[in-house]
């Protein structure tokens, strides 16, 4: 947080700063411009905003700036966790310390590249620097958070912003036209970042953390039943669920071509003999035979036919079916989300992804932030009854859902 410094002395440096809000007109070299206020008299308020009204605060200006150039700050950091997630940086730098030229180095890349993002990274208490030495260290409690293949590792994360930034325009087209960026011009990255983003999870709490919560679904699966996961991007958790319950049989669905292609190859090299994937639009799910299981991760909210697509997920079970649906923790109302610290980010990946792509369909634009009071409704509109709610342990961001279809 910056600093609030205290009230300027008439002729220090600091009261001849011009004032951000209030100052007025520049006046040009030659003594021209707008003549200066009278003393005591307000200046004039600058072309666009109000002449008129209370004496602004000039602390809590000062202070809201100061929270913008933070928000700012934070916002270059990530793509400088990108960068040192994609070239392996945060690897090495968790292997062991290093100067900047050891590190470029035992990381094959450019030492110039390596020193400048180092510097951000540094001064965005991510990584210790020791000036003696010349050598940066990552702490292990960093490390942590940072690298490795397990749920711990939120580094992939980054991607999400630098992936979504690219579409600002686009987007910004749509708050004037109307409709939406569609789904495509999203890919082939949006299929490789929401791999990287989800692998981490599906490998470490999958099946240890979010199947216990499903009541007798694990018994189910143990014992041979038909599944399937709605919108199921790359596979991943579809082989996962394959690759622990031999006794079932697992489909994965979606849109997208190039990820199903990329479950099936992940079966193919796991030699999984009861897992298998179609391209499909999901409120076209096939009820015949009827499913025991389906899943749906983080992907009802995506729809442009959320409510369709709960109705056929219903139709597409045997009577005491179940869906396990995950989804975003979060409340229906703005008002309940004021607080929560990732909110704006929920909000922002939802205006850039989740609610667009639906738009661009002529969809119901449902959006990443539709919560848990509205998902419980349109569930029950859906007809599943009973339909139970837990959070997830070690999961701020997601809930899971336990909803049946009556036998």
């Amino acid at each position: 947080m910056k600093q609030r410094s205290a009230p300027a002395e008439p002729g220090s440096a600091q009261a001849a700063r011009p004032d951000p809000v209030r100052s007025s007109d520049p006046a040009s070299a030659d003594g021209g411009g707008p003549a200066p206020a009278p003393a005591g008299d307000p200046a004039p308020a600058p072309e666009g905003r109000p002449g008129s009204g209370p004496e602004l605060d000039e602390a809590r200006v000062e202070e809201f700036a100061g929270r913008l150039f933070e928000t700012y700050a934070a916002g270059m950091l990530n793509l400088m966790i990108d960068l040192a997630y994609r070239t392996g940086l945060l690897e090495q730098l968790a292997a062991g310390p290093g100067t900047s030229e050891q590190l470029a180095e035992r990381s094959e890349l450019t030492e110039r590249y390596v020193r400048e993002c180092l510097g951000a990274l540094v001064t965005g208490g991510l990584v210790e620097y020791a000036p003696k030495t010349g050598r940066y260290a990552l702490p292990p409690e960093h490390a942590v958070c940072l690298t490795g293949e397990g749920a711990l590792n939120l580094a992939p994360y980054s991607r999400i912003t630098t992936l979504l930034a690219q579409h600002v325009p686009g987007v910004a087209r749509a708050f004037r036209e109307g409709g939406g960026v569609p789904y495509e011009a999203y890919r082939p990255e949006f299929t490789d970042v929401m791999d990287e983003s989800s692998r981490g999870d599906f490998d470490g709490r999958l099946l240890s953390v979010v199947l216990p919560l499903t009541g007798d679904v694990p018994d189910r699966l143990a014992a041979g039943a038909r599944a399937g996961d709605l919108g199921c991007g790359t596979g991943h958790a579809v082989n996962v669920l394959a690759a622990a319950f031999p006794a079932s049989h697992f489909t994965g669905y979606d849109l997208a071509a190039d990820a199903v292609e990329r479950g099936r190859a992940e079966a193919a090299e796991w030699r999984l003999g009861n897992a298998d994937f179609e391209v499909l639009d999901v409120t076209e799910l096939p009820a015949d035979p009827p499913f025991d299981v389906l899943f749906a991760f983080d992907a009802v909210h995506d729809q442009a036919a959320p409510d369709a697509v709960l109705a056929r997920a219903y139709e597409a079970l045997r009577p005491g079916g179940v869906l396990v649906m995950v989804d975003i923790k979060a409340s229906s109302s703005l008002e309940g989300n004021i607080g929560n610290p990732m909110a704006p980010w929920l909000y922002g990946v939802s205006t850039l992804h989740c609610m667009t792509v639906s738009l661009a369909r002529s969809g119901a634009g449902l959006g990443t932030v539709w919560g848990v009071e509205q998902a419980q409704r349109m569930l029950a509109d859906a007809r599943f009854a009973p339909v139970a709610l837990h959070d997830i342990p070690e999961d701020p961001m997601n809930c899971v859902y336990v909803a049946h279809r009556p036998a």
